[in-house]
């Protein structure tokens, strides 16, 4: 369908998101499947959080980011999933051309804000390990803040640039996303003008979102192996590498499955695969994220079990 020159040919007011299964008895398992993981996401990063915010132990520049990945992953999840159930409940899979946008923006913005959160929490362990004495100068909490301040700063421009870069497209023909959200492979498949500039924007500024915050941490990660390595204790050792193991941890799920997902030039079709990308980026990493952290972290453990039975630490 080629439209016409010189006028405004975006005429499709609302995208039919055809979910993650075609096959209608299958759904109700979906629904509760997704039900349950959303509950647990939440309520275990809302535990986390509240766990770093009554104990003392936790007031520290790692867990006060810890604390802000746990409300991003709420939000995350909630971006996606609450939206995708509601279709499943109501058999009504289609989502109006302004919330697709929006639900694409904060996507995209707190997937942003991850990148640069999990930076910020790799030059903190590189501080913490490789320079202690001047730690408390260099990451006060001033320095916190004017991190998450500018991680916020710059997440908030990446999604903002490509909602906007999106709305020049025209979308005349097919409105079925191949997704259970809105995200801008799929919508770029859907799209009746050229792709191209806007398949180059998500790869170059996918590049500087993901490839920047990979170097920094990586060359982080080499210095603190490198002390690491320095201490003779044993026990020091495995301390150091527990404080850090979670995050990379973290840091590999994240990256992996972002880069597999956006850094692919050209109109690729898309397929099921993308789907399971999906939900790992907007289920998995949110539920892994708590497990991870509390699994490895004995201080995080102890402040979670004093949460549940209501009772604060004495020191």
């Amino acid at each position: 369908m080629e439209p016409e020159s010189g006028t405004n040919r975006t005429t499709v007011t609302e995208f039919i998101l055809l979910g993650l299964l075609e096959t209608e008895k299958l759904q109700p398992v979906v629904f509760v499947l997704f039900l349950f993981a959303y509950l647990v996401t939440v309520g275990g990063n809302l535990s986390i959080l509240a766990a770093i915010l009554v104990e003392p132990k936790l007031h520290t520049p790692m867990y006060f980011f810890l604390g802000n990945l746990s409300v991003l992953d709420v939000g995350c999840i909630t971006v996606t999933v609450p939206a995708m159930l509601a279709h499943l409940l109501s058999h009504k899979h289609t989502i109006p051309y302004a919330a697709c946008l929006s639900q694409l923006f904060f996507f995209h913005l707190l997937a942003g804000m991850d990148c640069f959160l999990l930076t910020a929490m790799a030059y903190d362990r590189f501080l913490a390990i490789c320079r202690p004495l001047t730690y408390s100068i260099r990451m006060s909490q001033t320095v916190q803040w004017i991190l998450v301040a500018v991680s916020w700063a710059c997440a908030f421009t990446n999604a903002l640039t490509h909602t906007v870069a999106l709305t020049t497209l025209n979308f005349c023909g097919p409105n079925e996303v191949n997704h259970f959200y809105c995200d801008l492979p799929q919508l770029f498949q859907l799209s009746c003008s050229s792709t191209r500039l806007n398949e180059l924007l998500l790869f170059g500024v996918g590049f500087i979102m993901a490839g920047a915050p990979v170097v920094l941490i990586i060359t982080s990660y080499i210095h603190v192996a490198a002390a690491v390595l320095q201490i003779r204790s044993v026990e020091g050792r495995k301390k150091a590498f527990s404080t850090c193991g979670s995050h990379l941890t973290v840091v590999c799920l994240f990256y992996g499955s972002g880069i597999f997902n956006y850094m692919r030039l050209g109109s690729e079709e898309v397929s099921d695969k993308d789907k399971g990308v999906g939900v790992f980026n907007t289920v998995i990493n949110p539920i892994l994220n708590p497990l991870i952290y509390s699994l490895r972290s004995p201080d995080v453990q102890g402040a979670l079990w004093r949460v549940l039975v209501g009772r604060r630490s004495l020191t």
